[in-house]
């Protein structure tokens, strides 16, 4: 039997580009979007139906832009601002050049769906600097009160490249790396259900953690220390080491982690340009319509009911005292809010959609920005040669220091704290004057020539995600044992599979996909629901290039005992 799995997109390199549709569900979205015969089409009949779309965030714009050119109205609700977790803010005061990314700041080359819409709307992107990535000057570990400067890994002591050893070893051995990163590579989808198969069998259970103790390559704490609070590629790891081993594969493999860039002038650009963008090609619209337009320049407020009425309709009310009915709608804010902040009906979702839903696990994470004069950082010290400061790992408060310039006489910004899970907690009870001078004091430990403090032109900015109303915490990380919940979010999309009165209520957004934490698990999730909405309202793609839900059947994810 011929596969329908699109690959409308040559992949001919003697290296092919990775690209994260995988290992669950192996469809290749970035083919699927490039194809000219489109994403499908709806019965003139329902040409002009009002779809509601719940969130404003990447995956809700996503959404309606592709929905508003099959021909379709979407209705997008949004609580608090267009972007979600693309956050760019400025700072009061400062050169409008100057931005902080509040949430999303460094995406992979492997999220190539996300690209095409970085594309469409005419973005640039440039390598972001991660710890001793090229586009890092330098980089200082600093770990139990010992600096070590590096430009290379090379640079270090021979420890942290035992280190790296351990962890290729690690994977090679235990997760048959090589063989799964090459048929992702060649989009070798037989190959890579049969890898992953196994994997999900045999690992649902266990913990990062656990899977690293496991390990022969691995058996020395000190190098399991090392490697959780330094880690290779984004940094440390550790916040990870409760978390199923299946999420950190589906990073590792999809090369998730590595080669990241930064979208330029901020990544809050993107769901923005994509609600003014007025499409070449449109089904029923005027041309120079868009999603700006549709609704006046500004969505539906926040969402505070959704239940179902009569006719399997959606009905939805929102914070203006608003109601409207529709025959379908799209949810893609993050899942816990159904649960708090949205007042449903049981009836909303099977029960064992809602047991997935509550028993999502989100991490904490938290951020702290400060305008500089300039990358001072750049300066020599007149002893060592070396760069006066370098992006910084450490086992100190701040975990995560990154410098960002903007050339080498310009207004520059330094993210003086990233950090995730406890060390966000940390910061919870700090205002974001309290968090900077922790932070300052902190580095000061590590670079005691250095007065960070004079360089600062402006207000600190900050967030932790895990305090913010819309939100309640960063991503989505499964725990162990919860493959099966995630599997009912992402497959929620094929709904002839579910009964009548349970139809109609798309869930979409980074935290139904495989990939949480990451837009391209946004970009995918939202085109599942837009399939799913065509499907829904009789609608179907061109042969030429079948949708996620076509060829479904081939690639479903892994489906493990309920007994």
């Amino acid at each position: 039997m011929t596969s329908t799995v699109p690959t409308a997109v040559p992949h001919t390199d003697a290296q092919p580009p990775i690209t994260m549709f995988g290992p669950d569900f192996p469809y290749a979205y970035d083919d699927f979007l490039a194809h000219p015969a489109g994403l499908g089409r709806i019965p003139a009949t329902e040409l002009g139906t009002e779809v509601a779309v719940i969130g404003g965030g990447l995956s809700g714009i996503v959404a309606a832009y592709e929905l508003m050119k099959m021909g379709l109205k979407p209705v997008v609700y949004e609580a608090d601002r267009i972007g979600g977790r693309l956050r760019t803010v400025g700072f009061d005061g400062c050169d409008p050049s100057l931005t902080a990314e509040m949430g999303a700041m460094r995406f992979p080359p492997s999220s190539t769906a996300l690209q095409h819409y970085i594309d469409l709307v005419g973005l640039r992107t440039e390598p972001f600097p991660n710890p001793l990535a090229e586009a890092t000057p330098s980089t200082v570990v600093d770990l139990k009160g010992e600096s070590h400067y590096a430009e290379t890994i090379e640079d270090l002591p021979d420890v942290y490249r035992q280190v790296a050893a351990a962890w290729n070893a690690c994977l090679e051995d235990g997760a048959d790396f090589s063989d799964m990163n090459r048929a992702m590579r060649e989009r070798d989808v037989p190959r890579i259900r049969e890898i992953w198969a196994k994997l999900v069998e045999k690992f649902d259970n266990q913990t990062f953690y656990g899977f690293l103790c496991d390990s022969e390559a691995f058996k020395s704490f000190r190098h399991r220390e090392i490697f959780g609070q330094v880690g290779f590629g984004t940094g440390g790891w550790d916040t990870d080491f409760p978390n199923s081993i299946l999420e950190i594969l589906r990073v590792v493999y999809t090369e998730a982690d590595d080669h990241h860039r930064g979208i330029v002038g901020g990544s809050q650009q993107l769901p923005l340009r994509l609600w003014e963008r007025e499409p070449e090609k449109i089904v029923h619209w005027a041309y120079g319509t868009s999603l700006a337009k549709l609704h006046d320049g500004t969505p539906r407020p926040a969402v505070t009911r959704l239940n179902r009425t009569a006719g399997n309709r959606i009905t939805v009310s929102d914070a203006s005292g608003d109601i409207r009915t529709y025959q379908a709608a799209i949810f893609t804010a993050q899942s816990w809010m159904l649960l708090s902040k949205v007042a449903c009906d049981d009836a909303l979702f099977p029960i064992d959609h809602w047991t997935a839903i509550e028993r999502t696990h989100y991490m904490e994470s938290s951020k702290l920005f400060v305008p500089v004069d300039r990358p001072f950082w750049l300066d020599k010290d007149e002893q060592t040669g070396r760069d006066v400061m370098s992006m910084t790992l450490t086992d100190r408060m701040t975990r995560g220091t990154y410098l960002l310039d903007n050339g080498p006489d310009e207004p520059a910004v330094i993210c003086l704290s990233y950090t995730w899970c406890d060390d966000s907690l940390k910061w919870l009870p700090l205002s974001a004057n309290e968090r900077m001078e922790v932070m300052l004091k902190s580095l000061g430990e590590i670079y005691p020539k250095v007065d960070i403090r004079k360089h600062v032109i402006g207000n600190p900015v900050t967030v932790s995600w895990e305090n913010e109303p819309y939100f309640m915490g960063a991503f989505k990380a499964n725990l162990p044992g919860h493959y099966r919940y995630q599997r009912r979010l992402f497959t929620h999309f094929m709904q002839d599979r579910l009964p009548g009165d349970k139809r109609g209520v798309f869930l979409a957004g980074d935290d139904i996909s495989w990939t949480a934490g990451w837009a391209e698990g946004a970009v995918q999730t939202a085109l599942n629901a837009v399939w799913g909405v065509m499907h829904h309202f009789g609608g179907e793609t061109d042969p030429a290039n079948p949708g996620p839900g076509d060829v479904y059947d081939e690639i479903a994810p892994v489906e493990l005992p309920e007994d």
